[in-house]
């Protein structure tokens, strides 16, 4: 018998995960009013979407610039929910930006391990998805923010450097597994926790 296994929804952050944060064209109060998005951004969140995977934005921006890039590039359908900081009135790592998003999509408690979180800021995306359960992803597209873990709740499940890539970790995430072996997904899952619990903790002065 052959079992489905992979995520039930995958959350994105916007800047320098979708979107290049280096073309940000922004009107006098910030809101991002267009930019440029990383290569293979747009084939590869229409090939997540039409495999079925639910997409979700959990952005730290005001209200409209998040909006007006996924609009901009033909994406704004793609997305089942929006949770902008502007609108919940928190940032990330706050757990209310995921709870937002998740509760919109109808997710409870219980799901949140199937749960993908994708961002490139270990300190609010790595950390918040951490915290909740919700499987981490760190997009490392450049080195605008510093890409090292310097604590166990930063540290990612995945780290990709592609949109592609995305792609591929989630296929891999997905893959179906016959009788009684255990999905990919658990087998990581339980290996992820058991070296998570038992990491060393190394402190610089």
């Amino acid at each position: 018998m052959t079992r489905p296994t992979g995520p039930v929804a995958i959350l994105l952050d916007l800047g320098d995960t979708l979107m290049d944060e280096g073309s940000e064209v922004k009107d006098g109060r910030g809101t991002t009013l267009s930019a440029d998005l990383f290569p293979g951004t747009v084939e590869a969140l229409n090939t997540l979407a039409q495999r079925g995977y639910r997409l979700a934005l959990v952005a730290d921006a005001y209200r409209e610039g998040p909006r007006n890039v996924l609009r901009q590039h033909g994406l704004l359908d793609l997305f089942e929910t929006l949770s902008i900081s502007e609108d919940v009135g928190i940032e990330k790592p706050a757990p209310e930006m995921f709870h937002h998003a998740l509760e919109a999509l109808g997710i409870t408690l219980s799901d949140y391990p199937r749960v993908v979180m994708v961002g490139n800021n270990l300190e609010r995306d790595v950390v918040g998805a951490n915290r909740l359960g919700i499987r981490s992803v760190f997009f490392h597209a450049n080195e605008r923010r510093r890409t090292r873990p310097i604590s166990r709740e930063e540290a990612p499940r995945h780290t990709v450097y592609t949109a592609a890539g995305l792609v591929e970790l989630i296929e891999q995430l997905s893959a179906p597994v016959s009788g009684d072996a255990l999905p990919v997904w658990s087998t990581q899952d339980a290996d992820f926790m058991l070296a998570h619990k038992h990491a060393p903790v190394i402190c610089f002065d």
